[in-house]
């Protein structure tokens, strides 16, 4: 008998009893906006700037409604304008695009390599093509790319780099959280992300008139002082007039869940990182699939995996697709004809006018990506490999006789 996986893969683990006694006494205050507090009083979201700065290493933090509008924000404030020409990566999802294309800008995107991180050669083939002066480098999925030959490119070519983090909270790259490298980084508290409020956000930096524009642009209604980690009173002073509100603040009611949960963060990163591990291992040196190898200076966040069945023909990593649903593993298929829940790609993004990639085209054809919740126990991972594996085998042994 064939063995089924029941678990659910969008069950993310309860707030802990520490958060949900801050959650209420937030709503017992009905304190839930940010500036409303009492006097002496250091709101909730103040706080959490200033213990996500500290955690991060930066001196300037703003706690905002999502990872798209931190990008959004991030664009507006190292000076992107309507036309400007934007890179980013092929592989990405959507609200990178899409705040390139909030703001006016063009995206022109890079390629994945085989190894779904950004192909340095193109960045910088295309960075001279374009005249394009920002790189929003999204670590898509949790690969961060070689961050020190990235920095080569990018000052070579003069590039403001905005890291989109969505996926890297808690990351490193050669023992420097991601985020740390570009000028401004951006981070997502999305349920599906390494600390969850539903939605919400982070931009950091340490350059102080990116923190005081992202501060404005937030929506501060001219009370910067209430805010967790920012730059000195003149910086607002000179810019108090320039610049628009957007209200993309995150209120107390999401900071104070989300403080207790970055107090447990690197805990939660050590113990998706050891589920990876665990599906990883039981899919290596499978006939026809491929695992991401991860390089030894990138110490990433395993919340979710991918891999790829190369050459593959779609109506084979289709029936695969759906035979490992039956079997009640679901993964998501970037290489589909119509996109699907989160999988749209860059071709799909008609807004951007993208211009075909015929490497990247051939990765995402066979490329499988699937969640890791920390609801996943070790002996879960196994499974699921084990299910994945037969998948694999008889998706292999079916080719020949189909060709």
């Amino acid at each position: 008998m064939e063995e089924m996986f029941e678990g659910s893969f969008t069950q993310q683990l309860p707030l802990s009893d520490a958060a949900i006694e801050a959650a209420v006494r937030v709503m017992r205050s009905g304190r839930l906006h940010r500036y409303n507090s009492l006097p002496g009083e250091v709101a909730e979201a103040a706080a959490l700037e200033a213990e996500f700065a500290a955690y991060m290493g930066a001196k300037y933090c703003v706690a905002v409604t999502s990872g798209g509008a931190a990008m959004a924000m991030a664009l507006r404030a190292t000076g992107v304008a309507p036309g400007d020409a934007v890179l980013s990566n092929a592989f990405t999802l959507a609200p990178v695009p899409g705040a390139i294309a909030g703001v006016g800008a063009r995206p022109v995107f890079v390629g994945v390599t085989e190894d779904l991180t950004i192909d340095l050669e193109d960045l910088a083939a295309k960075a001279d093509a374009s005249g394009a002066r920002v790189l929003l480098l999204s670590h898509m999925r949790g690969h961060i790319c070689d961050m020190d030959r990235l920095m080569e490119v990018v000052h070579a070519h003069e590039l403001t780099v905005i890291e989109d983090c969505a996926h890297t909270m808690g990351a490193r790259w050669d023992g420097t959280l991601s985020g740390r490298h570009g000028a401004v980084a951006c981070y997502s508290t999305q349920t599906y992300k390494h600390m969850n409020s539903g939605e919400g956000g982070f931009l950091v930096t340490d350059d102080e008139e990116i923190a005081a524009r992202a501060v404005f642009l937030s929506g501060s209604y001219m009370f910067p002082e209430r805010h967790g980690a920012i730059p000195p009173g003149e910086v607002f002073e000179r810019l108090k007039r320039d610049v628009p509100n957007m209200s993309s603040r995150m209120d107390n009611l999401r900071a104070a869940v989300l403080r207790e949960q970055l107090k447990h963060l690197d805990t939660d990163c050590v113990a998706w990182t050891e589920r990876y591990r665990a599906v990883e291992a039981g899919l290596r040196n499978l006939p026809g699939l491929r695992v991401i190898e991860r390089p030894e200076k990138e110490a990433f966040v395993g919340s979710s995996i991918q891999f790829r069945l190369p050459d593959w023909p779609a109506p084979d990593v289709a029936a695969f697709v759906e035979r490992c649903k039956a079997r009640g593993v679901e993964l998501k298929w970037f290489g589909a004809a119509e996109p699907q829940g989160f999988t749209s790609t860059y071709a799909d993004w008609r807004y951007a006018e993208p211009e075909r990639l015929p490497e990247t085209d051939r990765v995402l054809a066979g490329l499988l990506d699937m969640r890791i919740p920390l609801t996943f126990s070790l002996d879960d991972c196994a499974l699921i490999a084990r299910i994945i594996s037969d998948e694999a085998r008889r998706g292999s042994a079916a080719r020949p006789a189909a060709e």
